[in-house]
Parts: C-alpha cells; sequence; structure tokens
C-alpha cells in the first residue's frame, strides 16, 4: 500500500522563514489520550505515549545550530543562546499552555539547557509547532506579547494574514504555493479523474480548498472530496474506505497530517484496498511509519530505549540497553537524511533569531530600548542560502517531490523525483519525471474531438471520430474544425489537405478512347469524302446530289472534332466554344440530311406526268435552306452567349472529397433551345425519310437517312437520363458519346453502303441501273 507514494516536500534550497530559538514547543509524542472515569468525573491529565523521531531530530537540528552560533564570534559575541523545550503532544491545549508558561515566565520545560543561564531569562522567540491548527492557537494567544512565533512545518494559508497573526513567521512555504503546485503535479501527469481526503482542520480543509480552486482551473474532476479526523466515529472513517473502494478514479490526493493519514492507511490497508497512486502534502509524506512506543522521563532516555527497543531499567527479561549501541546499524526514519530540508528550515529559522537580536544589540543608542525581536528585518546567508522573509512572513515557495520507494529492508526510502520553483515562470515552474496515470477517460487523440458523458463531470467524456471535411490536430480537442471549401480532411481527421480536382483529361484511359474515337470519325469522314471527290462523275455520287453530299461530309469532320473541346480542364473558351460548336454543326449536319431528303421527295414528284416541282426546289433553294436552318441556331447562340453564356465552375456539392471541374450552362433555357432545336430539325427529318422510305429506286437513300435518323432521335433520346445521372467526368463522357455515336450513325447509314458500291461493285454504278427499278416501276403504274 505504500508504494509508489509521491508528494510535495519542502525544498532544501528554499527561502526560508525564521525560528526562534530561546524556547521551543516540540510534539515529541505523535499520539496522546485522556482518559477518565466517567461522565460526571474531572477528566484525567493528558498522557503521550509513541515517540516520535522526526520531531526528535528537528530538535537536534535546532540544538546544532544553538552550538553552532555560540561558538561563532561573528554573531552575538559575548552572549549565548539558551533553549527551554516543551512537549505538545500534538494537543492545541499543551500548547497553548507551554505558550503562556514562556511568554510569562512560569516555565515548567520538558528539557532544559544543560548550563543554565547566569540571569533570568526573556524569552526572545518560540520555535514551532508542526500543526497549523496549533500555531494558530499560540499565535492567537501570543499576539499581544509581539513574541515572534516561528514555525518550520506549519503551512496553512491563513497564517499568512497579519491582521489575524502579526507576530508568525514560518521557513516553510505557504499551503497556497502548495496546492498550487499539487494542482500543477496533477495536470502534468494527465490525471484528470482524482479523489481527495483532507484533514478537518484548518490545515487539510484550507489547503484542499486551494487546491480544489486551482484543479478545477487545469480541467482537474474530482471523483469525491472527503474530510474525517482521527478521533472520528469508526462509522464515518469506515465510509471513507468504502467511498475510496468503490471508485474509479486512481489517483488520490491526501491533504492530511501524518497522524490521520496514519489511520486511514491501516483501515485501507486492514480491508485490503490497494492499487492507488497517493500525491500527499508535506505533513505526512516525509513521516514514514515508525510505530515505537516508550515509557520514562529523560528525552534522551526515551529516544535510545525506542530506537533500540530496549530498556535501561529492564523490567520482566526485557532487552537492557547498554548506552554503547551502534547507530550504524539503525535503518529507520531517524537516521534517512532525506528529511534534510525540514532540519534545514529549522536550522535558518535559529539563524534568523540570532541575525535579528545581533542587529538589535548593533545598533546603540539610536534604538528604543523597548523594540522586540522582529526577524522580518533579516536578511541573511546562511551555507550559501539567502533567507528573507516577505510582508507577510512566508519564504519563497520552492519544493522538492518525493516519491515513496520501499527498501529490502522493509523500511521506506524517500527519492526526489522533481522541483517545484514558484518564482520561476508558469511553463519552468515543474520538472519532474513521469509516473502512472489515472483519469476517467482516456485522452482524445488528434483526429478526434470530446463528447461529455450524460450525467457525469466534464473529465468523463467519449472521444468521437470529426465529421468528413473536419479535423482536430491537438490533444482533447473540444471542437473540430471545418477544412476551407477547397480542402478535405485527410483519412485520420488531423489534416486538411488539398481536395482532388477532377475532370475529364486527355491523358487518362476513358480520354484518350474518345479522342481517338473523335479523330478517327474525323479520318473516315476525310475517306469518304476523298472517294466521292475522285468518284463525283459517277451516277451514285451524282444521283445522290453531291453538293449536299460533300456539304454534310464537311458537318460530320466538324461534328467529329467538336467533341474535343469537352476534353481538358474547362476555361472560359472551351465552356463557350463546346456547346456553341456542337450546336451549329450539328444543325448545318441535319440541315443537309433534310435538304437531301426533300431532294428525294422532290425528285420522286418530278418525274409524274405534269410534275414541275423541281423548279421550287433546286440548287439555289436547297443552298439557301441549308443556311437558312444553320443561320437560327447561330442566333439562338449568339443570344446565348451575350445573355448568360456558359463559365467554369468548380462543382463542391456533388463530392464533398473532390472538385469537379465543369462547365455551367449559365443559362439553362439558352442550352436546352440548342438541343431543341437539334431535336426538332431532326424528327422532321426522320418523319420525311420515313415517308419516303418505299419510293421506287434501286437505291433509295431515304431509305438510309431514316436508319441513321432513327439512330440519331435514339442516341440524344437516351442522352438525357444518362447525362444528368452520371457524376462528374462521367457526364462529360456521356455527352462526348452522344455527339460520336449519332456522327458515326449518319455516316456510316448514309455514305457506307455508297462507298461499298464504289468500291466493290463497280458494275451497279451505272445510270441504268440507278434508274431501272424506278423506270420500271412508272411504266407498271401507267
Amino acid at each position: 500500500l505504500y508504494r509508489n507514494k509521491l508528494a510535495l516536500a519542502s525544498k532544501r534550497g528554499d527561502r526560508p522563514s525564521v525560528l526562534g530559538t530561546d524556547k521551543a514547543i516540540l510534539s515529541f509524542h505523535s499520539r496522546w489520550i485522556n482518559k477518565q472515569d466517567s461522565y460526571t468525573q474531572k477528566p484525567k491529565p493528558l498522557q503521550c505515549t509513541s515517540l516520535n523521531l522526526i520531531d526528535f531530530q528537528l530538535a537536534q537540528a535546532m540544538l546544532f545550530a544553538i552550538a553552532e552560533i555560540n561558538n561563532s564570534s561573528d554573531i552575538l559575541p559575548g552572549l549565548s543562546l539558551g533553549y527551554k523545550m516543551y512537549d505538545a503532544c500534538g494537543s492545541i491545549a499543551r500548547a497553548v499552555s507551554g505558550a503562556l508558561a514562556l511568554a510569562n515566565g512560569n516555565e515548567a520545560t520538558f528539557v532544559s539547557s544543560e548550563t543554565p543561564c547566569t540571569k533570568s531569562a526573556q524569552v526572545q522567540a518560540i520555535l514551532g509547532e508542526n500543526s497549523s491548527s496549533l500555531c494558530m492557537a499560540i499565535a492567537t494567544v501570543i499576539g499581544p506579547f509581539h513574541l515572534p512565533l516561528i514555525s518550520h512545518f506549519a503551512t496553512c494559508a491563513c497564517l499568512s494574514d497579519k491582521a489575524k497573526y502579526p507576530s508568525f513567521f514560518r521557513t516553510i512555504p505557504s499551503d497556497l504555493y502548495q496546492s498550487r503546485a499539487l494542482a500543477q503535479l496533477v495536470r502534468h501527469f494527465g490525471w484528470t479523474w482524482v479523489g481527495a481526503i483532507r484533514t478537518n482542520d484548518d490545515y487539510g480543509n484550507n489547503g484542499m480548498a486551494t487546491f480544489t480552486e486551482t484543479a478545477n482551473q487545469l480541467g482537474i474532476c474530482l471523483e469525491y472530496s472527503v474530510s474525517f479526523f482521527r478521533t472520528d466515529p469508526e462509522e464515518k472513517i469506515l465510509n471513507i474506505v468504502n467511498v475510496i473502494k468503490h471508485s474509479s478514479a486512481k489517483v488520490i490526493v491526501a491533504f492530511m497530517s501524518y497522524m490521520d493519514m496514519d489511520v486511514i492507511i491501516h483501515k485501507l490497508s486492514y480491508h485490503n484496498v490497494s492499487g492507488y497512486q497517493w500525491v500527499g502534502s508535506e505533513s505526512w509524506i516525509l513521516h514514514a511509519p515508525t510505530p515505537l512506543n516508550s515509557s520514562g522521563n529523560q528525552l534522551f532516555t526515551k529516544f535510545w530505549e525506542a530506537l533500540f527497543r530496549c530498556e535501561f531499567n529492564s523490567k520482566n527479561n526485557q532487552k537492557r540497553c547498554t548506552g554503547t549501541e551502534d547507530l550504524s546499524d539503525v535503518k529507520n526514519s531517524f537516521t534517512d537524511m532525506s528529511l534534510m530540508p525540514i532540519f534545514n528550515n529549522v536550522y535558518k529559522g535559529v539563524y534568523a533569531v540570532a541575525h535579528a537580536l545581533h542587529k538589535i544589540l548593533k545598533c546603540n543608542k539610536t534604538c528604543d530600548t523597548n523594540v522586540t525581536l522582529d526577524p522580518s528585518m533579516v536578511r541573511m546567508v546562511t551555507k550559501g542560502e539567502e533567507v528573507y522573509f516577505n510582508e507577510n512572513g512566508d519564504p519563497a515557495a520552492k519544493y522538492e517531490i518525493i516519491n515513496w520507494q520501499p527498501t529490502a529492508q522493509g523500511t521506506v526510502e524517500f527519492v526526489t523525483v522533481g522541483l517545484y520553483d514558484a518564482s520561476l515562470p508558469v511553463d519552468r515552474q515543474l520538472t519532474l519525471q513521469n509516473v502512472p496515470a489515472s483519469i476517467c477517460s482516456k485522452p482524445c487523440l488528434p483526429g478526434t474531438r470530446k463528447v461529455l458523458q450524460k450525467g457525469k463531470p466534464v473529465c468523463c467524456y467519449d472521444c468521437t471520430p470529426c465529421a468528413e471535411g473536419e479535423i482536430s490536430n491537438t490533444t482533447d480537442s473540444i471542437t473540430c474544425i471545418q477544412c476551407p471549401p477547397d480542402f478535405w480532411s485527410n483519412a485520420q481527421r488531423v489534416a486538411c489537405v488539398k481536395k482532388e480536382t477532377e475532370f475529364l483529361s486527355y491523358e487518362e484511359i476513358l480520354g484518350a478512347l474518345l479522342t481517338a474515337a473523335s479523330l478517327f470519325g474525323t479520318c473516315m469522314t476525310c475517306v469518304v469524302a476523298w472517294i466521292f471527290l475522285k468518284y463525283r462523275k459517277t451516277p451514285i455520287v451524282r444521283a445522290n446530289n453531291s453538293e449536299l453530299s460533300f456539304l454534310l461530309l464537311f458537318s460530320l469532320s466538324l461534328c467529329f472534332l467538336c467533341s474535343l473541346t469537352f476534353i481538358g480542364r474547362p476555361s472560359e473558351w472551351s465552356c463557350m466554344l463546346r456547346h456553341t460548336a456542337f450546336g451549329i454543326t450539328f444543325v448545318l449536319c441535319i440541315s443537309c440530311v433534310l435538304g437531301k431528303t426533300i431532294v428525294v421527295l422532290m425528285a420522286f414528284r418530278a418525274t409524274l406526268p405534269g410534275s414541275n416541282v423541281m423548279k421550287w426546289f433546286g440548287p439555289l433553294q436547297q443552298r439557301l435552306s441549308v443556311v437558312a436552318f444553320t443561320l437560327i441556331q447561330v442566333l439562338i447562340c449568339v443570344l446565348w452567349l451575350t445573355i448568360s453564356p456558359p463559365f467554369p465552375f468548380k462543382n463542391m456539392k456533388q463530392f464533398t472529397y473532390k472538385i469537379i471541374m465543369e462547365c455551367a450552362m449559365g443559362s439553362a433555357i439558352g442550352f436546352w433551345a440548342v438541343l431543341g432545336y437539334i431535336g426538332l430539325l431532326a424528327v422532321l427529318c426522320f418523319v420525311l425519310a420515313f415517308l419516303a422510305r418505299k419510293l421506287p429506286d434501286n437505291f433509295n437513300e431515304a431509305k438510309f437517312i431514316t436508319f441513321s435518323m432513327l439512330i440519331f432521335c435514339a442516341v440524344w433520346i437516351t442522352f438525357i437520363p444518362a447525362y444528368v445521372s452520371s457524376p462528374g467526368k462521367f457526364s462529360v463522357a456521356v455527352e462526348i458519346f452522344a455527339i460520336l455515336a449519332s456522327s458515326y450513325g449518319l455516316l456510316c447509314c448514309i455514305f457506307v453502303p455508297k462507298c461499298y458500291v464504289i468500291l466493290f461493285k463497280p458494275e451497279k454504278n451505272t445510270k441504268k441501273n440507278v434508274m431501272g427499278k424506278s423506270r420500271a416501276t412508272l411504266k407498271t403504274n401507267t
């Protein structure tokens, strides 16, 4: 249970307060009992038991300092300091009684100087007590006498109030700093979920109040905070044991006296409650368990008997003390020099009083004969360390962080694991090693955020991953940060990365295939045009209106090439060019097909007796019809580009993790007007071609036009739902596919059969063969 204890102890190098040396009040006994026979009888005098070895060591430190000063010629030459000691035994009543005896000169002492003073002694200062509550009682009583009370171990921040305790000084820092240091210590290790126990007195309540306030500011949660006193009923102490046993916090902050700590530790051990990290104040952290019982009258005799567990006047076969026992064989708290910082506080206190007396004696006639000792005017250096008091009688706050480590011999070793110096900047005040963690919830890693658990303190939370497009790049982040519009969160949600930009490019496979199809279609058109040009005087070429055929081939080549404007990163010129070029070239193409269809119908009408219709639709009228139909589309495109032209647009709504680069239509009416006009001409052409499909002719061109228009209309009817439902760059690919499919349909249906006859069936490429079926049909009809 005593393993891995960690707390704050006064640092050896502290700037201390001063300790009086003429008289001292110490608790040489760590326990006391008050017996009485019945409720109607007067209580019997207090009886102390169990020798406190640490307080004995403190007394030895005071005696060492006094002897050193008396043997020095630099301070108080010709004068000697004396001392008298009182045993308060941890009792307020005995402490106040001893203080009044010292102040009044009615001195029933526990131990006196070996060489009595030649003159009646006047008390110059009182050293003690360890307990803050006892010091508060003593300082209140002796305050009107202006008699300095100097404590080496009382740390309650309330004692810094000079209005209440004007003559109180100390050589150990105030709990105001220790409580803050404890909170920073807990926060340093990430212990955000802790329990708290305190002694129910001024020391514990004031110290824990400051710790709780600082802990709240640092985001530390207390699962519980309980108090007790060692004389409380058994039921209350057991209730505290149950609170600890059923808690989830694995770190306990104990602001307690060592006597109260001894009680709670033994209770926890008895109930087999272990596995906790204890963080404690200086009051108990330097008190390893040493339950040594003794009886006797003289202080040193008691110490010797307790230390070696023997008796000088042995009874009942008890081991007899010889006085020659070897201290080097003893391993306990008395021989543990890790307590040296506290001994140094006593040492500095003695020297502070001596320097104050020395300063008074040097001022000669300029001093008031009724001047009292004032340690606050002292500023000295002892053992290379500057000693002084601030306006509240406190030294500068410096602490060592002590870790309890059990040894193989069964004793406890105090190991320094860190330092705290309140005089340094905040970020440098605390330096220490790492120890285990105690938290309600594990830290939320970057990429997540904290979500408080319902009905629990703020230290209990769940870690929720940041949503898509949000990041957190710090531990225990409360919120996630939204990435800028052009950025997106990476997979770990810890950084915003540039969104992927998507458009149909020439480098990718789909873009390359469509480009190849476009260029191949253009080449095919050029080959067909070359064939028609070479065989332009043959009957098939001439019978199918060669002028419109060449114009149709030219428009088809433009249709194939205009698909290339849809590939690549959209820009202002490409967005305006792609739709207008597509609209105009396709209207030119359909106009030529429509002209050829009308020519077929007119030619058949012209073969009838008395018909003269061809003069109304001769070559000039055919050219004008193509130009008229195309100009209408040009006008629609000009209006579209003038009013609201297409423009490049970053589509960030369709996909959250990437940007689709596309061409916005600008005016939806303009876009659908272009497509609607093409559709209108295509439907008209299909109807006329369908009507002319059964006209008598060995090579009826209307039949092939019907097939081509059927393919054209089917492609563009299926285009609309496919275009709307296709994501990102695939919508552009669908539009290119529709352009290429309809262009290939026109080229293959209208021109490939004629090229086949021209190249592979030249015997059919005669006027007689072309017109034979038509004439036979006319004769039969006649």
